[in-house]
């Protein structure tokens, strides 16, 4: 298999294979799941969504159970308070591992244009006294949780973004990095000073991330996104971060030659598909037909392998709707469009 040219063709079918496998999801779990397989597994994925929806589980303790089977859910929770995991700021607000965390915080102080961060920055211009009080109350008396803080006499909310003024001004400083999250109660956030929550992380931060270039932040979440999703043409990888400008052939030609990334055709693709080096002996087996998929998973919709709905109607011919995010108008029109169409595979939450 050259390094710089296309391997023989990857049919859809087995590219479908590899980026389940990619992703844990081809076969079942060999053994029990124990306590690392959480860390394990988001590190895998590279990004673990976070999203309050909670109808069978809330979407980050499904998207592993999808993974690892059946495990205490704790773990997760547990994980975050023993700093093995930490939340940050990456496409949405996610769970990534202690490891991985730096590259992260290092990439979004280069990079004011994430509308998380440009809403907290107003924000804090146009309501800092408030804001600046409350960092020095956590500063000087330790976590908070926004539930600490009573709702004004007579305000009473009428639609789930209604908060009151210190959950904002909490939400803007984890956005701006001041503040970060030092553990969950009930899913509620408990945070902290950024720079106390950071001497807890296992394995420590590594200093000489902060000073990397962006050029070499970037070159690393482009090989995340490849590795994480097995097999991939360039015009979807900026979506797994969040990366702008996109990612086009031109900026994968030197990890091709480096050997770092693997190109491979696929039929109905109009560009090459690409695998990270770490697959290549997956993708030999995908090749040899010898990767065959025997695990059925209950899937949220923020899971990693269906988020990206462009990617997904490619991958494997299937469409879905949030109707929580859905006005009603376009829900009847999107259930016309389905009984029209029965060729398409669609499904709405």
């Amino acid at each position: 298999m050259s390094r710089d040219s296309a391997v023989s063709p990857l049919s859809l079918g087995q590219a479908r294979l590899l980026q389940l496998a990619a992703q844990g999801l081809l076969q079942p779990p060999q053994r029990r799941a124990r306590r690392a397989d959480v860390v394990a597994a988001i590190g895998r994925m590279g990004v673990l969504q976070i999203d309050t929806i909670h109808v069978v589980a809330r979407s980050p303790y499904l998207v592993l159970h999808a993974r690892l089977g059946d495990y205490p859910m704790a773990w997760l929770d547990e994980a975050l308070a023993e700093g093995k995991l930490a939340e940050t700021w990456v496409h949405e607000a996610c769970f990534v591992s202690a490891a991985d965390l730096p590259w992260h915080r290092a990439w979004l102080a280069r990079r004011d244009n994430h509308w998380a961060h440009r809403h907290a920055t107003r924000m804090h211009r146009e309501q800092r006294d408030g804001m600046d009080d409350l960092l020095a109350r956590i500063r000087a008396d330790g976590p908070v949780r926004a539930a600490d803080f009573p709702r004004g006499q007579g305000a009473a909310s009428s639609g789930w973004w209604e908060w009151k003024p210190e959950k904002r001004w909490l939400e803007a400083w984890f956005a701006l990095g001041e503040l970060m999250v030092l553990r969950r109660e009930r899913f509620q956030r408990v945070y902290e000073l950024s720079e106390r929550v950071l001497a807890r992380l296992d394995p420590p931060p590594d200093p000489r991330v902060a000073a990397y270039p962006a050029d070499e932040l970037r070159r690393r979440f482009i090989l995340d996104s490849v590795r994480a999703l097995g097999v991939v043409p360039a015009e979807w990888i900026a979506d797994y971060h969040r990366l702008k400008p996109r990612v086009a052939a031109a900026e994968l030609a030197p990890l091709l030659a480096s050997g770092e990334l693997l190109a491979v055709t696929v039929p109905g693709w109009a560009a090459p598909g690409y695998v990270h080096r770490d697959h290549a002996g997956l993708l030999e087996r995908a090749l040899r037909g010898r990767l065959r998929a025997t695990h059925t998973a209950l899937l949220s919709p923020f899971d990693p392998l269906v988020w990206d709905r462009t990617r997904l109607r490619a991958m494997f011919d299937f469409d879905y709707s949030l109707e929580c995010y859905t006005p009603a108008a376009m829900q009847d029109r999107q259930r016309e469009i389905a009984v029209a169409s029965p060729r398409g595979r669609r499904v709405a939450f």
